[in-house]
């Protein structure tokens, strides 16, 4: 990929950051108290952080929107000889950067959105919620088997997408995020990006939220190690059935 290193940086913060506005944004409006969309539902929820990816996309096109470090992965298993959107190793830990650091931004501006329902939520678990996911069965082994699913999923379809006669593009990936928050998010609230929820988490941290309470540390590896894992299966599967030459998501 013939681009530079400041310029995958500033594109995977600026659509990480909209991903993650919109996205925390979107469970923020469904269960903060007070919110004109409280009590909006888990569909509600699923298609705001489809639509979030829509947009994040568009933005992020420069560095081909990864905005997930387990596509970012994927991403260089595949390598630029299999694919026209895989990138080199030395490539990863500036995306691995930028996409962190865009949702820590997110989910800064997201709480600066909902300030005044944050300060009245009695429930802290819903504050944290906006921020990172959390399991329904705390089970860190099951846990880990749900994100590592979920994000096979993800990857696998997304690197079969490339290889499609289609030009549906970033509306594609939108709707798969969509289907795999309906059909595989219920145990874990689908993280399938460790980005998406260690920045916020980090964000719901060190913001003074009033009665926040903890970050769930001891949580926050599943959504990390989970997608990771899933993402380097979902790359490795793909490989494996052959491949084919992908067209870059942007």
């Amino acid at each position: 990929m013939d681009i530079s290193n400041g310029t995958i940086f500033v594109s995977e913060v600026t659509g990480t950051a909209m991903l993650l506005l919109l996205g925390c944004g979107v469970v923020a409006t469904a269960i903060l108290k007070g919110s004109k969309g409280e009590g909006g539902g888990w569909l509600l929820i699923n298609f705001g952080w489809g639509l979030a990816v829509f947009c994040g996309v568009f933005i992020a096109f420069r560095s081909g929107a990864h905005l997930n470090p387990a596509v970012t992965l994927a991403l260089a298993i595949v390598g630029p000889d299999n694919s026209d959107g895989g990138i080199f190793w030395s490539q990863v830990p500036i995306y691995f950067a930028g996409e962190l650091v865009g949702a820590f931004i997110g989910g800064i501006i997201a709480w600066l959105a909902f300030k005044e329902h944050f300060d009245s939520e009695e429930d802290a678990g819903k504050k944290l919620a906006v921020f990172s996911t959390g399991p329904a069965i705390r089970n860190y082994g099951w846990n880990t088997v749900t994100e590592i699913i979920g994000t096979f999923v993800l990857i696998f379809v997304i690197l079969f997408f490339g290889g499609q006669p289609n030009e549906l593009g970033p509306l594609a990936v939108a709707l798969l995020v969509v289907s795999i928050g309906a059909s595989l998010g219920g145990p874990t609230g689908y993280a399938i990006n460790p980005a998406r929820d260690l920045g916020p988490r980090i964000a719901h941290a060190i913001l003074p939220i009033r009665g926040k309470g903890g970050s769930d540390w001891g949580y926050a590896w599943v959504p990390v190690v989970g997608p990771l894992i899933g993402g380097a299966l979902g790359a490795l599967a793909f490989l494996a059935l052959g491949g084919v030459d992908l067209i870059p998501l942007s």
